[in-house]
């Protein structure tokens, strides 16, 4: 049984940091495509960072050179390094994966298990 769960996510004032994790079991970690997703009230869910099982990175354009998505296979875990928070990060944040063999991209559909969430909350 796949499970994600995801840690990390709190209140924190603009300009600061969080580091957000995500403890992957019930399949093999290290084969698939692993990726951030973010959904604000009244807003549609969103891509936020992706890493392939090669280890290659994609981020929106929103979030480059501010936010670090990593992987431990060895440790099954999925982190998302967050600096310099802006209000309009604020949202809750899951953790996806998608199966082997596609391609590895931040479009929702292309992820077949999801995380609970976790909040992030950025104020000005």
């Amino acid at each position: 049984q796949v499970q994600l769960v995801e840690s990390g996510g709190g209140s924190v004032q603009a300009g600061g940091s969080l580091r957000l994790s995500c403890a992957a079991s019930g399949y093999t970690f290290g084969s698939y495509c692993m990726g951030w997703f973010r959904q604000a009230p009244g807003k549609e869910r969103e891509g936020v960072a992706r890493i392939g099982s090669d280890g290659s990175t994609g981020y929106r354009s929103s979030v480059k050179g501010r936010f670090t998505i990593s992987r431990d296979n060895a440790k099954n875990t999925l982190d998302l390094q967050m600096n310099s928070l802006k209000p309009e990060d604020t949202a809750m944040y899951y953790c996806a994966a998608g199966v082997p063999g596609r391609t590895c991209a931040l479009v929702s559909r292309l992820f077949d298990y999801w995380g609970q969430g976790t909040q992030v909350t950025v104020s000005s």
